[in-house]
């Protein structure tokens, strides 16, 4: 039930003029989509639904000068891509919104960059809510996302085996630098400059890649908060160590210090690409997948018992423990990493 000072107007519209004018589409895959109490939903046989939340909060998400339809596409692909970590088909998704102020151009650019994300990867928005902030309040935009998988094969982090090579796609890191990049702290060389910044602003998530490693994968997550923290779950919830090895890892880029390139490929986090085991006799599949997705593919390392507390570690080439003083991010331990 909503309360009576729970509805104001927002400048001279109030938030259901809004919702309706900038976030009321069709929804061709839903019974009943925005204007009612709830939405109604209705999963295929044999499957099981995949639920995901994610909050995004004006400086420490995104920088505040964000471009506005970049940033509606970063919404709802961040959530996404915690669906390919799980194997997932993305079906569904509810945006809240807390807004300092309703500035409609920048509300219908938002939108736009949404919707782009949500029709590229076949999503309808059936639900949400939109309110203003305090008056220091930060703009914080939230999805909740819903997808499918057939019954039994969601991809877990508890799920990797004694043996499994570990693989990571795409290029990890590039988001990090393009952090920096804005910041500035970095100086980029095009095209690599162009290349960062997309990374960053408009991440691209894994849901086919995800789909055609359920019977091949034995777990998976996604990269967000950086490689060696997000690696550290699977090794954590799986029981087992995490051996990443140096002389694996993707190419660093040219044109940026290596010992930069590297803290922001083990450390940066915001990539959204996945990482996951597999048995090695999966390897020729696996080299199938990515030439057919064009989309690199790289085996980093392997999960081995330990009699020691199950972690991530960098191996050096003579087979030496690198100590890493930077895992990632974890909003509660560490100084926020934007201004």
């Amino acid at each position: 039930m909503r309360l009576p000072w729970e509805t104001s107007r927002i400048a001279k519209m109030n938030e259901f003029e809004l919702i309706a004018r900038h976030f009321q589409r069709p929804t061709p895959q839903t019974c009943l989509g925005p204007g009612d109490d709830c939405a109604l939903l209705r999963s295929a046989p044999d499957m099981e639904l995949v639920v995901t939340s994610d909050m995004l909060v004006a400086g420490v998400h995104f920088l505040p000068d964000t471009d506005p339809r970049d940033l509606g596409w970063k919404t709802l692909a961040v959530n996404l891509s915690d669906l390919a970590a799980m194997g997932a088909k993305a079906r569904w998704a509810l945006l809240a919104l807390s807004l300092p102020a309703a500035d409609e151009a920048w509300l219908a650019a938002f939108a736009a960059g949404f919707f782009a994300c949500a029709q590229e990867f076949q999503i309808d928005l059936v639900g949400g809510d939109m309110t203003k902030t305090s008056t220091s309040g930060a703009l914080t935009l939230s999805v909740t996302a819903l997808g499918e998988t057939p019954v039994g094969q969601a991809l877990r982090r508890d799920g990797a085996k004694a043996g499994d090579d570990l693989w990571l796609s795409g290029y990890p890191g590039l988001a990090a630098l393009g952090l920096k990049r804005l910041q500035g702290e970095l100086v980029l060389p095009d095209p690599l400059d162009r290349l960062c910044i997309q990374r960053l602003q408009a991440p691209v998530p894994r849901l086919l890649l995800g789909q055609m490693l359920r019977p091949l994968a034995h777990a998976a997550i996604d990269i967000s908060d950086g490689l060696l923290v997000d690696i550290g779950h699977i090794a954590k919830r799986s029981g087992l160590t995490a051996e990443i090895f140096l002389r694996q890892l993707p190419r660093l880029p040219q044109g940026v210090e290596r010992a930069l390139a590297l803290e922001a490929l083990l450390s940066g986090g915001d990539d959204y690409e996945l990482a996951f085991t597999a048995h090695p006799r999966q390897r020729p599949k696996l080299a199938r997948i990515a030439a057919e997705l064009e989309l690199p593919l790289w085996r980093i390392g392997r999960m081995r018992v330990d009699t020691a507390a199950p972690v991530a570690q960098l191996i050096d080439p003579e087979g030496k423990i690198v100590p890493w003083g930077k895992p990632g991010y974890d909003h509660f331990s560490m100084p926020p990493s934007l201004p």
